[in-house]
């Protein structure tokens, strides 16, 4: 065998296990899938349920119906105030981990907001220089003229 075929053979070699690899990993990601897929509910259908009812069993029909929201809203409620706990909690020792660096963030921007706000100021004095001027004469006059009267 010489160089070329070895290489061939080596790169078919290849593409034969990664075909492997992949078939293998789309398997395990199918697997996965349908173990973790949630549970699929049957839909209700509520004109058919709740058209040809007497007034009796429509209301206790809607009384389980609201039943049933409330008890799986229940259920749901814990599940949602321990999320909610524990995202405090991750969010308070985030916090606390880095203090010294949100401190110095904030420093660090308070004075170049400050800084660009000079600058602001400089500018609109500058360029605005002549009307404000001009408004503070006027109001000068206005008071002499007041106070003259």
């Amino acid at each position: 065998m010489n160089l070329e075929e070895l290489k061939k053979r080596r790169e078919e070699n290849f593409l034969r296990h990664k075909k492997k690899k992949r078939e293998y990993y789309l398997k395990k990601k199918l697997q996965l899938e349908e173990k973790t897929s949630p549970e699929v509910r049957a839909v209700i259908d509520y004109d058919k349920e709740l058209n040809n009812l007497s007034i009796e069993d429509f209301t206790s029909k809607i009384k389980e119906i609201a039943r049933k929201q409330k008890s799986h809203i229940d259920d749901r409620k814990d599940i949602i105030i321990a999320k909610i706990q524990e995202y405090r909690k991750k969010k308070q020792k985030y916090y606390k981990q880095n203090k010294e660096k949100r401190l110095e963030y904030d420093k660090e921007y308070r004075e170049k907001k400050k800084e660009e706000l000079k600058e602001y100021r400089k500018e609109y004095y500058a360029r605005n220089k002549e009307k404000i001027l001009a408004k503070q004469r006027a109001k000068r006059a206005l008071n002499k003229s007041k106070k003259s009267e």
